[in-house]
């Protein structure tokens, strides 16, 4: 994080997003909610999808952007019947959406059961994001009118880079495990979310032009409180830690900003983003097959769960 980094580019005060509409996960706090800030600052009408915040933080979102065009929508990332409903409400009041940014992550201290009995990290940090984006793509929420080109961006992490191997055994099946198995998972998950977002935009771009652009970037050490149901003996250590180490969250949205509004970025069909630099994914992510398989596994999964929801490639 500390090393010098040739930046991708840069933002200007005109580079705006005038009448976009831009739905970000995740948004009542922390990177999320910079990112929703900035955003409104630059125009976008932002839907800020949150499980808790509702309706201070769009409040506070608006005064700190000085943009009124911000609503909040209530979503529950670890309940795959809640994304459905979420999409519901984005076809009936937010139609269509110009930019997603699938922000939302956790990090637990014990495994906990979700409503479709699947593992609740493993529906937040990956399979929600897979449900969310095929079920808004299969609807034709995305504004594609005149030649216009969606961005569907993911907040991944160079943790994807963890794993040996790219293992899908087990895949979906609950399993109990506690604080010590935590950050193995979150970056387990992290490669999926990573290989899922290369699959997608081949998926997406297959006609040989680009219809869709994705997009993937890891912020770096962020200062929120993802960590906040780690054991209460090292919540202060965490918080020093946090506070001398890690970027704001108002530094750390700046690739998520630069993705999402930049002109370069106009017509790319994949990019991934450490920092504000340009860097190669993990091999194992940007397998064909591997993106392949984890597609045929998430969809099985979702089928045994809501019916179905997956586009076809």
């Amino acid at each position: 994080m500390f090393r010098k980094h040739e930046k991708v580019g840069t933002l200007s005060p005109g580079d705006r997003l005038d009448g976009k509409r831009v739905l970000i996960t995740g948004a009542s706090s922390g990177l999320g909610f910079a990112t929703a800030v900035e955003l409104a600052r630059r125009g976008a009408r932002v839907v800020m999808a949150c499980r808790s915040g509702i309706p201070e933080k769009g409040e506070e979102a608006k005064r700190l952007s000085g943009s009124g065009d911000i609503d909040m929508e209530y979503v529950d990332l670890s309940d795959l019947q809640s994304i459905a409903d979420l999409v519901q409400q984005i076809k009936k009041k937010h139609f269509p959406l110009d930019i997603l940014i699938c922000n939302a992550a956790v990090v637990p201290k014990k495994s906990s059961k979700t409503a479709q009995g699947l593992e609740q990290m493993f529906v937040v940090n990956y399979l929600a994001k897979y449900a969310l984006v095929n079920r808004l793509i299969r609807m034709n929420l995305f504004n594609r009118e005149n030649g216009a080109i969606p961005r569907i961006i993911f907040v991944s992490s160079e943790s994807h880079r963890n794993p040996k191997d790219f293992n899908l055994n087990g895949f979906g099946t609950y399993q109990d495990f506690n604080i010590g198995k935590v950050m193995e998972l979150y970056g387990y998950y992290k490669l999926m979310l990573t290989t899922f977002a290369r699959e997608l935009s081949r998926r997406l771009n297959n006609s040989g032009k680009t219809d869709y652009s994705v997009f993937a970037f890891c912020p770096g050490p962020v200062n929120t409180n993802i960590a906040r149901e780690a054991p209460a003996i090292f919540q202060p250590l965490l918080k020093l830690i946090f506070s001398l180490f890690f970027k704001s969250p108002q530094k750390a949205c700046e690739p998520a900003v630069y993705l999402a509004a930049s002109p370069d970025m106009e017509g790319i069909s994949w990019d991934y983003l450490f920092l504000m630099g340009r860097k190669m994914i993990d091999p194992k992510a940007d397998d064909p097959e591997n993106g392949r398989k984890l597609w045929d596994v998430s969809e099985e999964v979702c089928k045994k769960t809501t019916g179905g929801i997956s586009i076809r490639g």
